[in-house]
């Protein structure tokens, strides 16, 4: 169930193709089958960071499971090299925000994880 939502004030030439390689690396990443995988981009081009419009990114990595310290570390620098490569963005103008809500927390299918795991 991986969500990963990315800010960022660089306008993408190819939104499409850019999501569909930021899937797969997500999935690769997270070790969660791509079909679990949601990516977003929303483009803001007020986005600031240190006072600069230069390229600069808010990436949020919502999952069940798998976020932990040691964990944290690799994703960070993964999505991280991967905006800079691809956004233009050093990681000195970025946040990686990484959160586990908990299954109790995180609805899909009209229910909880928790429920669609007690189910199994």
């Amino acid at each position: 169930m991986p969500a990963l939502e990315l800010k960022t004030n660089v306008k993408l030439a190819d939104p499409k193709a850019f999501l569909a390689e930021f899937s797969k690396l997500a999935s690769a990443t997270l070790g969660k089958p791509e079909s679990f995988i949601n990516v977003s981009y929303t483009y803001n081009e007020y986005m600031t960071w240190g006072g600069s419009f230069d390229p600069a990114y808010l990436l949020a990595i919502t999952s069940l499971g798998n976020v932990n310290p040691e964990s944290n570390v690799t994703y960070s620098k993964t999505f991280s090299e991967f905006f800079q490569e691809r956004l233009g963005a050093p990681n000195s103008r970025g946040y990686i925000s990484m959160i586990d809500p908990g299954p109790d927390n995180m609805g899909h299918r009209g229910t909880t994880f928790s429920a669609i795991f007690a189910e199994r």
